[in-house]
Order: C-alpha cells, then structure tokens, then sequence
C-alpha cells in the first residue's frame, strides 16, 4: 500500500512537470501534437501507478522521452515555418466577405451548426456582418468583423469628441 502510495505521487510529480516544461497552454489551446502527447503521458504513467508488478522506470523513462520529443518539436518548430506548418497545419478562411466558403469547411469537416454557434458566442449574429472569420490551428475561429461593426476604440471615440467640438 505505501509503495502504491509513493509511486502514485512520483508519476503524478513527472506529469504535472512534464507538461508545464511542454508550455503554459490550457487544453482548448493545445495544438494537436501537444494534447496527443499529454493523453499518451498520462495513459503511461497510470499503468505504473496502477500494476505495482511493472517498475517505476518503465512509466518514468517513456514519459521523459515523450517530453523531451515533444521540447525538441517545438523548438524546431519556433525556428521552421515549414516543420510548424507541417507539424501544427494552417489557419483556415471560412467566411470571406459575408459569404460562407463551403468547400474549406467541408475540406476541414466544419459544419454550419458549429460555424453558428462560434459566431453567437462571441456575439455575431449572421455572416453577413463578418469580413473573415478564420478557423485557427488549435480549433478556435478567430472573426474580423465588417468595419460597420466593429466595436468602437478609444481612439474612435476621442475622434467623435473632437468633431463634437469643431462644430461648437
């Protein structure tokens, strides 16, 4: 029972470790690569904690190489457009103008449900009032809204302020 205990808070130590050295993401923004290596570091370090008959290295050793590959990754990545563009993909432009670009999101097996309920939840209603919407690498879809509705800046309002006062 002890040992179960001890190996349970070793592997628990590596993991939580391991993925703060991979970066400060949480899951919805992990890349495909990185949450791959988080459900394969995980599945690894429960079969030690859970079969006292398999050594603590054969948990340790696999988790610290799928770290190490996934470190060296990344840093290849942040000096190779091309290596981050083949390991990561490229965002994708789903609305162009209004208009909704069928063939990409059935190219990214996007349907129009899901397209919609990204547009409401961060407040558009319809397309229409969307110049891009761009569906990036980690899932999320980024909007540029049309310049009709974008929200006002501080800029935008000193701008208003400023005319207010010329006519006076």
């Amino acid at each position: 029972m002890p040992t179960t205990f001890l190996r349970t808070i070793i592997l628990y130590l590596m993991v939580v470790i391991g993925l703060r050295l991979m970066g400060k993401r949480q899951v919805g923004e992990m890349q495909p690569s990185e949450l791959v290596v988080a459900i394969m570091i995980s599945d690894l370090a429960s079969i030690p904690m859970q079969d006292v008959g398999i050594t603590l290295l054969s948990g340790v050793i696999p988790i610290f190489t799928l770290i190490i590959v996934e470190i060296a990754l990344s840093q290849i990545s942040l000096k190779n457009r091309k290596f981050r563009k083949l390991l990561t993909g490229k965002p994708s432009v789903i609305i162009h103008n209004g208009k909704i670009l069928r063939d990409e999101m059935i190219k990214l097996r996007f349907n129009h449900d899901d397209l919609k309920e990204q547009l409401r939840i961060q407040g558009y209603v319809g397309v229409k009032d969307i110049n891009f919407a761009i569906l990036e690498t980690n899932g999320q879809l980024s909007i540029i809204p049309k310049a009709k509705n974008q929200q006002a800046t501080v800029k935008d309002l000193q701008k208003e302020k400023s005319k207010k006062e010329k006519k006076k």
